[in-house]
């Protein structure tokens, strides 16, 4: 996983730059999420290293459906296709999206709960969020009950941990030492 993210990296840069400068940040954005999606599909996995299938049915594959085959992206996809690297497109594509979200000044927080989160509850931490570090908020929200209560926020950099159950291992840890 680490050497697909490694490999990954310089692709998902090239494609940033490629959709930044046409300012197609979006529309990338959802034709390289098609694409990894093709591409994490078992059933075409094993085609992206199998000499029979040329480069050119390879794009045509992942190639959202619609889009021209000298698209600036089909293009890309031909570079992939050509060095057999289309096996990568799921990591190119979270690497993209963090390209893509540190450009619009937005963080992705994931947020882990003892119990669901009602809108009301998720904008006011979005707010809190915000304030704390002064970008846009994005909340992904997951439900945890061994949690106990409260949450447990993860910003990627940073990991927040407000739940019962750290609490309490917090605790332990004083009372031991």
């Amino acid at each position: 996983m680490a050497q697909a993210i490694t490999l990954a990296r310089p692709y998902a840069r090239a494609a940033f730059e490629l959709a930044h400068e046409a300012g197609s940040l979006g529309a990338w954005s959802q034709a390289l999420a098609f694409a990894a999606e093709v591409a994490k599909d078992p059933r075409v996995a094993g085609f992206g290293n199998d000499p029979r299938v040329s480069p050119e049915q390879l794009v045509a594959l992942h190639l959202p459906q619609g889009m021209a085959a000298d698209a600036p992206f089909a293009q890309f996809l031909g570079e992939l296709a050509e060095h057999r690297r289309v096996s990568l497109l799921p990591e190119i594509a979270a690497l993209y999206e963090t390209y893509k979200r540190e450009s619009e000044s937005q963080l992705l927080v994931k947020v882990t709960s003892a119990f669901a989160l009602d809108a009301a509850q998720a904008e006011q931490l979005k707010a809190s969020l915000k304030r704390r570090f002064k970008r846009e908020i994005e909340l992904e929200t997951q439900v945890d009950a061994s949690l106990i209560g409260g949450v447990v926020i993860d910003t990627g950099s940073e990991v927040i941990d407000g739940s019962a159950r750290g609490r309490l291992a917090r605790m332990t840890r004083a009372l031991t030492q």
